[in-house]
C-alpha cells in the first residue's frame, strides 16, 4: 500500500497543537508517598493536617512573658523544659520561664523566646538580659500551611521537595498517573544493536537508545521493540508486539519517508493507522508522522539520529507530558537569547539548530550555532546545549540580534 500523495508542509505550532488535542492522559493509580519522586499528580492536593500543628520555638533558648522581660536584665524561675517530641503540658505563670529546644511546642502563656547566647543559669534561675516583644523566634501554629490548604495542583511532577510537602500535609499515599507505556523501534535493515558485528554497509542503531532515554527522563515507562527490517512481515510483527505492550504511544524511527524502503507508514495503514498527518516545516526532521492505532497513539519519526532526537524534543516530551496530565504540555519552553554570529535567510522550515551557549548573570545568553548542522552528527548534538530556534523565512540577521533558544537541560 504506498502512502498518501505528498501535502502542504504542516507548521510545527499546529503539528503540537493536533499531536496534544489527541492525547488522553493515562488512568490514576495510588502510591506509597515514599515512591512517588518522578511522578505526577493525578488530582489537586489538598493538607491533610495543618504545619505545624502548635506554636514552636525557632530557637534554642527561653520561653516567657514578654512582659516579664520588658526590664530585662531580669532573673526569671526556670519550671521546666520544652524538647520536640516531649513539650511542656502546663501554662506559664508571672515571673517564670520555660527552658525551650528548637521546635518544641510552646508553652500556654508564653509569647517570645530570649535566645541562649543572652541567658545565664544558675540553679533553677535563669538571668536574661535581653527583652524581646511578643512573637520574636516564635513559629505560629500553621505557619506553613492549614488543613484544607491547596498544597500542590494536579498535573506537577514531583521531586524531593514536593514529595516532602506531600508527605507533610499527611499524605501517606497519592493519586498519581501510572507512568505511560512508550514503545520504541528502530527500523532498517541497515541497523545492528550496539555490539552486534555489523557489515560494511550496515551502522550501530542509536536512536532508540536516546528516544528510550527521553522517554524515561518524561515520565514514562520505555518499551524496546528492538529493530524491525526492511519487511512487512517485521514491522508487522512488531507493531504487535506494541500491542500485546499496551503500549500507549509507539514510536518509530525511520522509514516514514517515500522511499522504496521506507515501509512504516504503508505497515500501519496495513494494521488499521488514522493518519492525522505526514510531514512537518521543520528541520532537521520533515518526513514526521502523526496517528492512532486504536488506543495507541503513533509518531513517526526521522532515521537520522540528530532528526529523530530533535522531533523527540519538540513532539515526543509534549506528547508524554500530556499523557501525564500536565496542563502545560503545550507551552512554549523557548527563551530568548542573542545571536552569537550572523546568520543567513531562512526557508519555509522551522530550523533547530544545535548551539552552544554564553552565560551572563547580567544580560541574556549569546548563542552559537554550530557550523556543521548535518542531521546524522551526533557529536555535534551531545555537545550542544541548546537548539537555536528560526522561525520559517526568517530574514537574515546579525550577531546580537534577539532570537529563541530550546535549552538541553544538560545535566553535567
Amino acid at each position: 500500500m504506498s502512502p498518501p500523495p505528498a501535502s502542504p508542509l504542516l507548521p510545527v505550532g499546529e503539528a503540537i497543537a493536533r499531536i496534544l488535542a489527541d492525547a488522553t492522559p493515562v488512568e490514576a493509580e495510588t502510591v506509597p508517598v515514599g515512591r512517588a519522586a518522578g511522578r505526577t499528580l493525578a488530582a489537586d492536593l489538598r493538607a491533610l493536617r495543618t504545619q505545624p500543628p502548635f506554636t514552636t520555638s525557632a530557637m534554642d533558648g527561653y520561653a516567657v512573658r514578654s512582659q516579664d522581660v520588658a526590664q530585662a536584665p531580669v532573673s526569671l524561675r526556670l519550671v521546666g523544659i520544652s524538647a520536640a517530641g516531649h513539650g511542656h503540658r502546663g501554662p506559664l505563670g508571672p515571673g517564670e520561664a520555660i527552658r525551650i529546644l528548637t521546635g518544641a511546642p510552646m508553652p500556654e502563656g508564653a509569647d517570645t523566646v530570649v535566645i541562649q547566647e543572652d541567658a545565664e543559669v544558675s540553679g533553677d534561675t535563669v538571668r536574661l538580659g535581653q527583652g524581646n516583644p511578643p512573637g520574636r523566634h516564635v513559629r505560629g501554629a500553621g505557619l506553613d500551611f492549614r488543613e484544607g490548604d491547596l498544597l500542590l495542583t494536579a498535573g506537577t511532577r514531583l521531586d524531593g521537595q514536593r514529595v516532602a510537602l506531600a508527605a507533610a500535609g499527611g499524605h501517606p499515599t497519592l493519586p498519581l498517573r501510572r507512568r505511560p507505556r512508550v514503545a520504541v523501534l528502530a527500523t532498517g535493515d541497515e541497523l545492528v544493536r550496539p555490539g552486534e558485528p555489523a557489515a560494511w554497509d550496515q551502522i550501530v542503531a542509536s536512536n532508540g537508545l536516546a528516544l528510550a532515554a527521553m522517554a524515561e527522563e518524561s515520565g514514562a515507562e520505555a518499551i524496546d521493540l528492538g529493530i524491525a527490517g526492511d519487511r512487512f512481515a517485521d514491522l508487522e510483527a512488531a507493531i504487535e508486539r506494541a500491542r500485546d505492550a499496551r503500549a500507549d504511544l509507539l514510536v518509530t524511527l525511520g522509514g516514514a519517508s517515500v522511499g522504496d524502503h521506507d515501509l512504516v507508514q504503508s505497515a500501519l495503514v496495513r494494521q488499521g493507522l488514522s493518519l492525522g498527518f505526514w510531514r512537518v516545516a521543520i528541520r532537521p526532521g520533515k518526513p514526521l508522522m502523526h496517528g492512532r492505532l486504536g488506543p495507541m497513539a503513533v509518531l513517526g519519526l526521522p532515521g537520522n539520529p540528530v532528526s529523530s532526537v530533535v522531533c523527540g524534543l519538540v513532539f515526543v516530551r509534549p506528547l508524554v507530558a500530556a499523557l501525564l496530565g500536565d496542563p502545560r504540555a503545550g507551552d512554549d519552553r523557548s527563551e530568548p537569547a542573542l545571536l552569537g554570529r550572523d546568520l543567513p535567510a531562512n526557508d519555509g522550515r522551522q530550523d533547530y539548530m544545535r548551539a552552544r551557549l554564553d552565560l551572563s548573570p547580567e544580560r541574556l545568553p549569546v548563542v552559537h550555532p554550530d557550523a556543521k548542522q548535518d542531521s546524522s552528527m551526533l557529536s555535534v548534538l551531545a555537545t550542544a546545549e541548546a537548539l537555536l530556534i528560526r522561525p520559517p523565512h526568517a530574514p537574515a540577521a546579525r550577531a546580537g540580534a534577539p532570537c529563541r533558544i530550546l535549552r538541553l537541560d544538560r545535566k553535567a
